[in-house]
């Protein structure tokens, strides 16, 4: 067999008894029995091969070797002693990088203001927002490239964790000179020029969802164009390019300023969520889930 590894707990022991000089003070000293101070030491002098104390009667005096043991013990057990004090301080420190993979609509509407309240209330924390369509932050999560996104779209991953913490409401939405009627039909709509999102695009995918609700599909819509970002269709509807399903939040500003305006289908509520996505096995670091818990809060 083997010599018997040197524990953490040998060389607590062996220094409180270099200190007491008794291995009875000792195990007082440390809630235990006096046996098994002396088993752990035993167990000690035969790891180094030495001779650690010389037992005098009653009391005990340290060799050589004890003298050369105690400085380098009390160093390896201050080191771990500091390794434990800033592992526990990095779990609760709220400061870092945060890069976050988001979709156009929470990366452009949502994150920001909960990055400045955030950033607020621990300075020590920096943002870095990284905008692409849901499928593709989604990709970049499962592939550990990213260990937060915060999506349109919950899209079925192995090995990914979606947590939904937002409601968005999508509307129909043309230009204020556009001659449709505030009140529409599935069909009529299908005469439309219809702006759509690239593939990918959460609001596409919830697109495509709503019209199967009505046994319709995108083909059957009068496409004039495919545009990859919110603010591309946006623009292009206050060009008079054609109408397009667009998150409320997208043109909030528009809406209010009679810009755009938003068209009604009659039994038609178009609402989905925004997912938090991380990986189902990774632990996240302590300023990722405290701006979880702030997402789900909001």
């Amino acid at each position: 067999m083997g010599k018997p590894t040197i524990e953490t707990r040998h060389l607590k022991i062996f220094v409180t008894v270099y200190k007491t000089r008794s291995f009875t003070k000792a195990a007082e000293e440390l809630y235990t029995s006096q046996p098994t101070v002396s088993e752990h030491m035993q167990n000690l002098e035969a790891r180094l091969n030495c001779k650690l104390f010389d037992r005098l009667g009653r009391s005990i005096l340290p060799t050589p070797e004890a003298e050369i043991l105690y400085p380098r013990a009390m160093a390896i057990l201050e080191d771990l002693q500091r390794l434990e004090e800033e592992i526990s301080a990095a779990r609760e420190s709220i400061s870092g990088q945060l890069i976050i993979g988001a979709s156009t609509i929470p990366g452009a509407y949502i994150l920001p203001v909960l990055a400045a309240s955030f950033k607020n209330e621990f300075p020590g924390i920096s943002f870095e927002i990284r905008i692409n369509d849901s499928a593709k932050i989604i990709e970049a999560v499962a592939g550990n490239e990213l260990l937060l996104g915060v999506v349109g779209a919950k899209i079925a991953r192995a090995k990914l964790h979606f947590q939904p913490f937002a409601e968005d409401e999508l509307i129909l939405a043309a230009a204020s000179s556009n001659p449709v009627a505030g009140e529409i039909t599935m069909e009529e709509l299908g005469r439309l020029p219809f702006i759509v999102r690239e593939r990918g695009s959460g609001t596409r995918k919830s697109t495509e969802s709503l019209l199967a609700q009505q046994n319709k599909t995108l083909n059957q819509l009068n496409i004039c164009a495919t545009l990859g970002s919110s603010a591309a269709v946006k623009e292009a509807i206050k060009a008079n390019l054609g109408v397009s399903v667009i998150s409320r939040y997208a043109i909030q500003d528009e809406l209010l300023s009679g810009k755009i305006r938003e068209i009604h289908i009659p039994g038609l509520t178009m609402k989905r969520n925004f997912y938090i996505v991380t990986p189902a096995r990774r632990t996240l670091p302590n300023h990722y889930q405290e701006l979880v818990t702030r997402l789900l809060q909001s």
